[in-house]
Parts: structure tokens; C-alpha cells; sequence
């Protein structure tokens, strides 16, 4: 699965969350923001019908719950507005909108 936004020349790869609506071994039939694509499900096994999954080159390769889904396709919303230029919602980051940001622990003194 591969989700390319252009600035500049630049493409960038992003993962996609999906949803799996068809299983076969192996492989799945998967809907989300780009349609319907046939994903390779080897690296994450074969799942039940519903099951959200992170594609990335047409591969399986997270599971993901559905709450994980929404979030990442709310800041795959706010690249898409960034690169068109477009204000950025903060409500498409709840986790970090309100906040300072928080070094990680080890860079903490």
C-alpha cells in the first residue's frame, strides 16, 4: 500500500490502516481511504473478517484496533491539509493538542 503525497519532488510512503472485508489464505481483500486493495496478510497472519490492519507496500503489517485506525487516518487528514497548505485541525491530534511537548525520559534531566 503505498499513499504518495508530492511537495517539491519529494514522495513519501505511508502506512494505511485497512480493514479486511474478503480472507484467503495468506492474502486479503482490504477497503479503506484509497478503495479496495489486495493485501499480502503473511507477516500478520490471516484474520477475521473486520479485523483493521496497517498496510504498507501492499503488505500487512500491524493489527490494529479500531481506535488506533481512527487516529492514524485523523493525521493522515492533517499531513494531507499540511501539504496542500491548508490550516491543521487540532482536534485531528486529541493526544497532543492542549500540551507541551514532553521530552522522552531519558532526555530528561
Amino acid at each position: 500500500m503505498k499513499l504518495a503525497y508530492w511537495r517539491g519532488g519529494a514522495e513519501m510512503c505511508l502506512g494505511i490502516p485497512m480493514r479486511v472485508s474478503e480472507m484467503t489464505a495468506g492474502f486479503a481483500w482490504c477497503e479503506g481511504r484509497l478503495g479496495r486493495k489486495r493485501i499480502d496478510m503473511r507477516l500478520v497472519g490471516d484474520q477475521p473478517l473486520g479485523t483493521w490492519i496497517l498496510a504498507f507496500m501492499d503488505a500487512a503489517r500491524e493489527i490494529l484496533d479500531e481506535g488506533e485506525a481512527q487516529r492514524i487516518s485523523a493525521a493522515l487528514d492533517a499531513l494531507a491539509a499540511a501539504m496542500a497548505g491548508e490550516a491543521v485541525d487540532d482536534a485531528l491530534f486529541p493526544d497532543l493538542a492542549g500540551r507541551e511537548p514532553m521530552l522522552p525520559e531519558h532526555l530528561r534531566g
